[in-house]
């Protein structure tokens, strides 16, 4: 299996992911991932573990919606809407949300913790990988505020159980939400759980708790940021004056919901979204299936994520705006980046 995309890759891309937010990529050297266990089956690394995916068998309650909110449907004006709004955030446009069941909360490890006990599911960051010939352990993305040239930095043995690598861990944090999670380990979840990923105009859509005048999920107030989202206050990235009473991740529920009753959709992690990412989303005229943009040609593409985390700041990405937009390659796990899930309403 082969890919042009991976950990060393989102290295150099970091800091365009939460960072500095720059919109230029650079593509890096070939990858090859530890073989799933389906690897015999031909197609790309993304369709392989897609495959790989798809064996996964539904828990026994996963017709289940507790712990979800429903929310009503509803047509909103999507994109920027403040003198912060990137060039990825335009045009405004129209877009339209069936009635949905949405996670009250970010996953979070002791969910996690079920799914992978149940299923035996190795995650992306626990498997090795293979750079030009050279062969990797496993690992992820750690954020390193002292190298502000690379600010994430490659640990070996990161992964969900300990997010910061060896000597870190999980203990006690069952209501925290889980990170370094790959699009891919988020999707796998899912499908366990009965569930999808959001998609990108759903999860603005539920963020805005319905209301497209919002710049924050709690009004256009930014004096009140502290109080109602987990995120930097101060010089980034060294002085954190934790106005907000967390210098890194928060406990689910530790702040107010939205107008919907869902905690976190802004700040605490970032959230992946089924969405292949594209700059001009919002101007192209073709390309969506199934209300989200699914096509995924090349290995140098990456996913949307949305919601900003617990190291966004008012001197970078500002990603607990309602339009902010960010992305990541699938296969990439980070200290700061989970998921929620959504469910279809059947009738």
């Amino acid at each position: 299996m082969r890919s042009k995309y991976h950990l060393f890759i989102i290295t150099i891309l970091c800091g365009l992911l939460l960072i500095s937010c720059k919109d230029e990529k650079k593509s890096g050297p070939e990858m090859v991932v530890e073989p799933a266990p389906e690897s015999h089956v031909k197609g790309t690394y993304h369709e392989i573990y897609l495959k790989e995916i798809s064996y996964i068998k539904a828990r026994v309650d996963s017709a289940s919606t507790e712990g979800m909110v429903q929310i009503p449907g509803g047509t909103y004006m999507m994109g920027g809407n403040s003198d912060q709004a990137k060039e990825n955030e335009f045009p405004r446009h129209q877009e339209t949300v069936k009635e949905l069941w949405v996670d009250e909360t970010e996953v979070t490890n002791a969910q996690f913790r079920r799914f992978i006990e149940e299923t035996g599911y190795v995650t992306t960051a626990e498997r090795t990988f293979e750079i030009n010939g050279k062969k990797y352990p496993p690992g992820a993305l750690v954020f390193d505020p002292f190298n502000p040239q690379w600010w994430w930095k490659f640990v070996k043995d990161a992964n969900w159980k300990q997010p910061e690598g060896p000597g870190s861990n999980i203990e006690g944090k069952d209501d925290y939400p889980v990170v370094q999670v790959s699009w891919y380990d988020a999707k796998a979840y899912a499908k366990w759980a009965g569930k999808r990923l959001p998609t990108e105009v759903e999860f603005e859509y539920f963020n805005r708790a319905g209301n497209d005048s919002l710049i924050y999920n709690w009004g256009n107030d930014y004096s009140l940021a502290a109080e109602h989202a987990n995120y930097f206050q101060g010089n980034f990235p060294f002085d954190n004056w934790n106005e907000d009473s967390f210098p890194g991740l928060a406990p689910v529920k530790s702040f107010a919901p939205n107008q919907f009753g869902l905690y976190d959709t802004t700040g605490n992690v970032w959230e992946w979204c089924l969405d292949t990412y594209y700059p001009d989303a919002y101007s192209r005229q073709i390309g969506k299936e199934d209300g989200y943009f699914k096509d995924f040609i090349s290995g140098k593409q990456e996913k949307v994520i949305r919601g900003g985390s617990f190291l966004c700041s008012e001197m970078y990405c500002t990603g607990y705006r309602t339009s902010a937009r960010m992305s990541s390659t699938p296969d990439t796990g980070l200290q700061h980046t989970g998921f929620r899930c959504v469910k279809d309403v059947e009738r």
